[in-house]
């Protein structure tokens, strides 16, 4: 039987420093500077207006909301702005705090990104949204709060994940103390439920397969695959983790994985129903021409697929193979909008500290099948995130896969760590951990409070051209 390592000091630190860093975010990241955060926001909203579902007008989705609360992005702090130098101030935040009482009544908001999402991922922040209100806040600073709330709930579910699992701590550590990780954690992003549920039903996965039998880790199992599911079906087949290579033939804890797995298929389904079925269409800026397109209807581009698999298969292998340096550099941090690059130091930087994390080693002995089986848990889920975007994210036919994010990959990071790691810590290595992760941690902070409220940023993708390679090694990209 396994047995969990005690906590410490070095794991203790360094789950305050993504605590603190996570809190830090929150405050100082400005208003809808999180990927979608405007449109999880307004879904947010609907939920404290006792809104589940959506309605569609003509082309638009969405729901009936305060005019004060949306203004606070439509005129306060748009995210569609001009190409040019952009910063915050202390000063935009005070007026639109006042402005609240010149804007009466409801209007109608369109979210159609987020639309069907299911409403468990906006507890959190609506509870925020709500307590702000119900203190009298205005909607700017109600908005924070529920950024705070949202962000409390997201570290409860890591703190929940790591007391659970029962090896390979330090790996979970490890992707947790990625800039990206508690950047979108202290937003209003369900990213904080999505993560935290990712890392939690892994945790559980692994600690019902591979400790003794407990009817409370059956129940865990029972709550978290459902919960999981409907953060995004994707998702789901974390929880196959759990399945031990080989299994005796008495053992009937891979029955109840594969059940619970049903069990969230199920749930998914059932939410989807439930919201209609129906998928929202939406406007996209192709990544390959720069022209404004329209997003496919998914039983077209499953057409599409299914008519030429090996052509499909050609499209998903191309656009792995270009954008993977892209991934890269967004699962590690690239704030805003994907805008802002970290010093680009600190991207070896990251890769040294998960290198740490995998070195501090699992606890636990496995086999290489095992290990195999983790890493195609791993691949299949990334496929699927790949699949998902192509059928619901891209234009009808395209030859590329359109609008997947690095930060997607986190949930299933920790699985890819824990299946490279050995049994037994390399020496040294728990040291170079923190030494490498508190200062990465530093460069964001410093990198976000840098880029929004002193120097300014401009909203582009792509690479920033840079005059010097000093400057790009060790500044951030709006001071190239």
């Amino acid at each position: 039987m396994l047995l969990a390592a005690p906590w410490s000091p070095v794991e203790r630190l360094l789950l305050a420093a993504i605590c603190a860093a996570t809190l830090f975010f929150a405050l100082v990241t400005p208003p809808f500077q999180a990927p979608d955060e405007n449109q999880h926001y307004m879904k947010a909203l609907a939920l404290i207006e006792g809104r589940l579902l959506t309605e569609q007008r003509g082309t638009a989705i969405g729901a009936d909301l305060p005019r004060a609360a949306l203004d606070i992005h439509e005129v306060d702090f748009p995210t569609d702005v001009p190409p040019n130098l952009r910063h915050f101030t202390a000063e935009q935040l005070v007026a639109s705090a006042a402005a609240d009482s010149g804007r009466p009544g409801l209007a109608f908001a369109d979210f159609p990104n987020v639309a069907s999402y299911s409403p468990s991922l906006y507890g959190s922040g609506a509870a925020g949204l709500a307590m702000g209100k119900a203190a009298g806040l205005p909607w700017i600073e109600a908005f924070y709060v529920g950024r705070l709330v949202n962000a409390l709930a997201g570290l409860a579910l890591l703190v929940a994940a790591l007391a659970l699992l029962p090896f390979g701590r330090n790996a979970m550590l490890g992707a947790a103390l990625l800039p990206t990780f508690a950047y979108q954690t202290g937003s209003l992003s369900p990213d904080a439920l999505i993560n935290g549920l990712g890392f939690l039903g892994l945790a559980v996965a692994l600690r019902s397969g591979f400790m003794a039998a407990a009817p409370g880790r059956s129940l865990a199992l029972l709550v978290a695959a459902p919960l999981l599911a409907l953060c995004k079906g994707v998702y789901l087949p974390l929880m196959a983790a759990g399945l031990r290579w080989p299994s005796h033939r008495r053992d009937w804890r891979p029955a109840l994985i594969l059940a619970v797995i049903a069990l969230g298929a199920a749930a998914f389904v059932a939410w989807m129903h439930l919201s209609g079925g129906s998928q929202a269409l939406y406007h996209i800026q192709s990544r390959k021409t720069g022209e404004t397109m329209m997003t496919a209807p998914l039983r077209e581009q499953l057409a599409v697929i299914l008519a030429d698999p090996a052509a499909y298969v050609r499209i998903l292998a191309s656009s792995v193979t270009e954008r993977a340096p892209v991934y890269a550099l967004q699962i590690v941090g690239r704030f805003g909008w994907n805008a802002i690059l970290l010093p680009l130091l600190a991207y070896p930087l990251a890769m040294l500290m998960l290198a740490a994390a995998v070195a501090n080693g699992s606890t636990a002995r496995f086999g290489w099948r095992q290990r195999l089986w983790w890493l195609a848990v791993a691949a299949g889920i990334a496929l699927l995130i790949e699949t998902a975007m192509y059928l619901t994210g891209s234009p009808l036919a395209a030859d590329y896969i359109q609008g997947t994010q690095g930060r997607y990959f986190l949930p299933i990071l920790p699985l890819v760590l824990i299946a490279l790691s050995p049994a037994e810590s390399v020496r040294g290595a728990r040291g170079l951990l923190a030494a490498s992760a508190i200062p990465l941690l530093l460069i964001a902070a410093v990198t976000a409070y840098d880029s929004f409220w002193v120097h300014g940023f401009v909203t582009s993708d792509g690479m920033p051209p840079h005059q010097s390679l000093l400057r790009a090694l060790f500044l951030p990209s709006p001071r190239w």
